[in-house]
């Protein structure tokens, strides 16, 4: 019984292991893949709160007002945070915007509005995304807004203008690929909780896979005009097995018109 066992365990056990490569050798990443926990609420460790706005009650903090109703739909799950070392190192005026913008969420979160999320948080919001690849491209297509990143392998050189998901350019370190992205506009957040950055952000990812279904990604964020110094997030992601998985449609510009624009209408609905 025992000599069964550890064969069975000798031919199942490189299976655990074996990652998809490409032809060259290099590891495969296609596939659909998605973050799990709720880094995409706040990256540094949280308690669950009422509300991502919150304001003052008689025993202690309420939701604020315009988020009343949503109720337990509208509160902040407790997450021990992807941030290495616990805190996001702001200067302290970049901390008091920061502070500013979460009293502020419902007017200034770009995610509202469907603007594209950015990176890193591209890759750890409550949507799919979907990794294209072979020997020569590296494509990553996102659920949420339609955004899509294509990762150059040969430099360009510096991105023409600023934009919200920056450009990217990869390497291999061995089974490692980094991407360095640079090149973006001062808009986006890094969660839900204003955490922001101005143009001069870099990100540096990396991804290397932990099993034949799990990706570990890191991303290093550098910004001497809003960090005192480079800071980390890492976090796994998982492959979505379901065998019909695929990304389906969340184009939300056109769930947002009324929110941006209804107010333009001839005759303009209530609010």
């Amino acid at each position: 019984m025992r000599a069964t066992f550890l064969l069975a365990l000798a031919l199942v056990a490189p299976l655990w292991g074996q990652v998809p490569r490409l032809p060259n050798g290099k590891p495969d990443f296609s596939g659909i893949w998605q973050a799990l926990g709720s880094a995409h609420y706040d990256v540094e460790r949280h308690i669950a709160r009422h509300s991502l706005m919150l304001r003052e009650g008689p025993h202690g903090p309420l939701p604020a007002v315009p988020l009343l109703a949503l109720g337990a739909v509208g509160a902040v799950p407790g997450g021990m945070g992807v941030v290495e070392g616990g805190k996001i190192p702001y200067k302290p005026e970049a901390a008091k915007l920061r502070d500013e913008n979460r009293q502020h969420w419902l007017e200034r979160d770009p995610e509202i509005k469907c603007y594209l999320p950015g990176v890193p948080r591209a890759n750890y919001m409550p949507f799919p995304f979907q990794i294209l690849q072979n020997a020569k491209q590296f494509f990553i297509a996102y659920e949420y807004a339609g955004a899509v990143r294509d990762v150059y392998f040969k430099n360009p050189g510096p991105a023409e203008t600023d934009s919200w998901m920056g450009q990217s350019v990869g390497r291999w370190e061995g089974d490692t690929l980094v991407v360095e992205v640079s090149g973006f506009n001062d808009q986006t957040w890094f969660d839900r909780s204003g955490t922001h950055h101005s143009n001069q952000l870099v990100v540096v990812e990396r991804y290397r896979f932990l099993s034949p279904n799990h990706i570990q990604y890191e991303a290093t964020m550098t910004d001497p005009q809003v960090f005192t110094q480079p800071w980390k997030i890492s976090l796994p992601l998982y492959r979505r097995m379901e065998k019909d998985a695929r990304l389906m449609d969340f184009k939300c510009v056109e769930f947002v018109e009324e929110l941006v624009f209804g107010q333009y209408r001839r005759k303009p609905l209530p609010r």
